[in-house]
């Protein structure tokens, strides 16, 4: 009983505040306060207050709302670890195979339609002891190190 008149009062206080705001001529405004002033008198007039009125004081409810918050926690937890492994354990199993070189034949890497009008590859340098380092040189001057 006292949950029906709280809601009432709400829903007229609502609607009040939408009489001012189109008063000031901001319709679009009070049309959406309006909206939302005229949610706790259909809950009371659906029944859904009634029931969370029933619902509130019982052990049972509160158990079950226990639970669902817990599944939550489980959902959110396994989602954050997923994520953090790199997703589910087949998409890691197909992202290792994948990775797997395969074994081609020697001459299967060599074009069909012969060299074309590509040049001729240029031999590699001769390799001095420098070259070991060459690549990491390469990345500290590309960070201005």
């Amino acid at each position: 009983m006292i949950a029906e008149t709280v809601c009432s009062a709400v829903s007229a206080a609502g609607l009040g505040i939408a009489v001012v705001t189109a008063y000031r001529r901001r319709f679009l405004a009070a049309a959406r306060v309006a909206a939302y002033s005229l949610v706790p008198v259909a809950l009371v007039m659906t029944g859904v207050v009634d029931w969370l009125a029933g619902t509130a004081f019982s052990p049972t409810a509160w158990a079950g709302f226990g639970l669902l918050g817990l599944s939550w926690v489980l959902f959110a937890t396994t989602r954050a670890v997923e994520r953090r492994r790199g997703g589910t354990r087949g998409e890691r199993k197909a992202a290792r195979a994948a990775a797997r070189p395969e074994a081609v034949a020697p001459a299967a890497s060599a074009p069909s339609l012969g060299q074309g009008s590509r040049p001729a590859a240029r031999p590699a340098p001769a390799s001095r002891g420098d070259d070991d380092f060459s690549d990491i040189e390469a990345i500290l001057k590309k960070h201005g190190i």
